[in-house]
């Protein structure tokens, strides 16, 4: 299993219209391509982490890199882990204003899955400090 952990800055701040656009996308393509991850957003900042197969993570991050809803897109960690991190979710999501996206399949989160007591992944610790640090509540 593949996984690849970036941050990028959206070229403007978006709304939650473009947001909610954003993340029907993501999950469609990663539905289509077997990957899994989780979206983060805060005040024009994205931190994302795909996982699947490899040539299937290649193939959405080079889309990612070519989206000119963003730049200054940094690779912060790749590589291979032994299992997914986010085994149920085409791609679960957190904003600063949660409330507003509540009502979007897939917000609500699940009550046997706790991203916080897992800390075997370094794409989890990273994820930790980038929610907390900005106060994020994390839905499935």
């Amino acid at each position: 299993m593949e996984y690849i952990v970036y941050v990028s800055t959206a070229q403007r701040p978006l709304s939650e219209k473009e947001l909610i656009d954003v993340l029907k996308v993501s999950r469609t393509n990663n539905k289509k391509y077997n990957v899994t991850g989780i979206l983060l957003y805060c005040q024009g900042t994205f931190m994302q982490v795909l996982e699947g197969d490899k040539n299937n993570i290649d193939r959405i991050y080079k889309a990612i890199e070519l989206d000119t809803r963003h730049k200054n897109i940094i690779k912060l960690a790749s590589g291979i882990s032994s299992k997914r991190n986010f085994p149920d979710s085409s791609m679960a999501f957190a904003s600063v204003n949660p409330e507003t996206l509540q009502e979007i399949e897939g917000f609500l989160s699940s009550p046997d899955q706790n991203v916080y007591d897992n800390t075997d992944h370094i794409t989890i610790n990273m994820l930790k400090i980038f929610a907390e640090n900005n106060r994020l509540y994390i839905s499935f």
